[in-house]
C-alpha cells in the first residue's frame, strides 16, 4: 500500500507531532527556539515531502526571514542526534529529512524514486519482516534496521 501523507494532514495531529518534539528537545537538555520551532513546523507542513536543508531553509525563510542557512544545519544536526527526523540518501549527492516521532526504534519504511521527476513515493508496511527474521536465525545476526530503495517510473511519469 503507498500513503500519500499530504492528503491525510490535520491540525490536531500537526500538533501533537509538535508537542513530541517538544518534549524530545526538552528531555535531552535543549529549547524550542524560535528558530527551531519555524523548522519543525515546516517540516511537518511538508511531510509529504523528503526536504534538503536547503529546501527547508527556503521555505522556513518566509516566515523567518532572518534566520540563517548555518541554523538550519545546526538544528537539523540536533534533531538527528535526538532521533527525532530521520536522513534519507538517496545517492545523490544531497540528504534528506523527514520527522521520526517514533524515534531511534523506529524501522525506517521503504521509498518509491521516480527517476524522471524525482517523486518520492513512500511505502509503510516493511516488506522485509520475513527475511530479517530468516537472516536473524541462518546468520545469527541481530538486525536493527534496513533501508531499501526502489528505483523506477512513477505513474505520473509513465
Amino acid at each position: 500500500m503507498v500513503v500519500d501523507r499530504s492528503k491525510n494532514k490535520d491540525l490536531t495531529s500537526n500538533q501533537s507531532i509538535m508537542e513530541v518534539l517538544k518534549e524530545k528537545l526538552k528531555s535531552t537538555g535543549f529549547k524550542i527556539t524560535p528558530q527551531r520551532r519555524a523548522i519543525i513546523e515546516v517540516l511537518i507542513e511538508n511531510d509529504d515531502k523528503h526536504l534538503s536543508s536547503e529546501e527547508i531553509y527556503d521555505k522556513v525563510r518566509v516566515n523567518c526571514p532572518e534566520i540563517g542557512l548555518a541554523t538550519v544545519y545546526r538544528t537539523m544536526q540536533l534533531l538527528d542526534e535526538i532521533d527525532a527526523i530521520s536522513r534519507l540518501n538517496l545517492d545523490d549527492g544531497c540528504i534528506r529529512y523527514e520527522i521520526n516521532v517514533e524515534g531511534e526504534d523506529a524501522h525506517h519504511h521503504h521509498h518509491l524514486i521516480c527517476s524522471e521527476c524525482g517523486k518520492i513515493i513512500e511505502v509503510k508496511e516493511d516488506l522485509l519482516d520475513s527475511i530479517e527474521e530468516q537472516i536473524e536465525k541462518d546468520y545469527k545476526f541481530e538486525i536493527k534496521d534496513h533501508d531499501l530503495k526502489f528505483y523506477g517510473k512513477c505513474s505520473d511519469c509513465q
